[in-house]
């Protein structure tokens, strides 16, 4: 769960609430119920989603979810997993008074073990998972899942300055530069498709 829950705060802290809970989710698809961690991943799952639908200015989808979330968070006291649940649980209650207090109060940075984690921060597995979910926002999917198939098979063989680990790193970490590395990740896709493809052919 590591990866995944610092991957959701990295994206969280971002400003990215719509697609943090992707990261959450990943972990939490795969628990069983009687995991003590699902009810704390559903409870910051809620707790984004709430936020993001105060932001759009959905005031009914954000009330509702300030309502759930406390019941999933609430057997954690004050953290779990080393991520201080008491901002949390006061931004929630702030929510369900008035859904526009996103407009005068900047939700709260989450923290791990004192650590307000950021993309720039997140190690390779943490940045493959937030690739995934801006890809899916960017309309990148195939891409991505593309590039970071190579830039696995890189490190497996031994390619720490594989390229396609450089890019989706930049990727995640430069928002801004995006357009242009998403262009450099297609041309290395292409080559390494075009490379793999002549291998085949001394084969076939």
């Amino acid at each position: 769960m590591d990866a995944a829950l610092r991957a959701g705060i990295a994206l969280y802290n971002a400003g990215q609430y719509r697609i943090a809970h992707d990261a959450w989710e990943h972990a939490w698809i795969g628990m069983s119920d009687a995991d003590e961690r699902k009810d704390f991943l559903q409870g910051l799952i809620q707790f984004t989603v709430a936020i993001h639908h105060a932001t759009v200015d959905n005031a009914a989808g954000a009330r509702s979810l300030a309502e759930k979330a406390p019941t999933y968070l609430g057997g954690y006291g004050d953290g779990f997993a080393g991520v201080d649940l008491a901002p949390v649980r006061s931004y929630l209650a702030a929510l369900r008074e008035d859904p526009t207090v996103v407009e005068r109060r900047d939700p709260p940075t989450l923290t791990r073990h004192g650590e307000a984690v950021g993309l720039e921060d997140l190690d390779f597995d943490g940045t493959l998972l937030v690739a995934d979910a801006i890809a899916e926002t960017e309309d990148d999917e195939e891409l991505i899942e593309q590039a970071i198939e190579y830039a696995q098979a890189d490190l497996e063989a031994g390619d720490e300055g594989s390229q396609f680990v450089t890019l989706l790193f930049d990727y995640v970490r430069q928002p801004g530069a995006r357009g242009i590395i998403r262009q450099r990740l297609g041309e290395h896709v292409e080559r390494r498709r075009a490379r793999d493809e002549d291998v085949e052919g001394l084969f076939g």
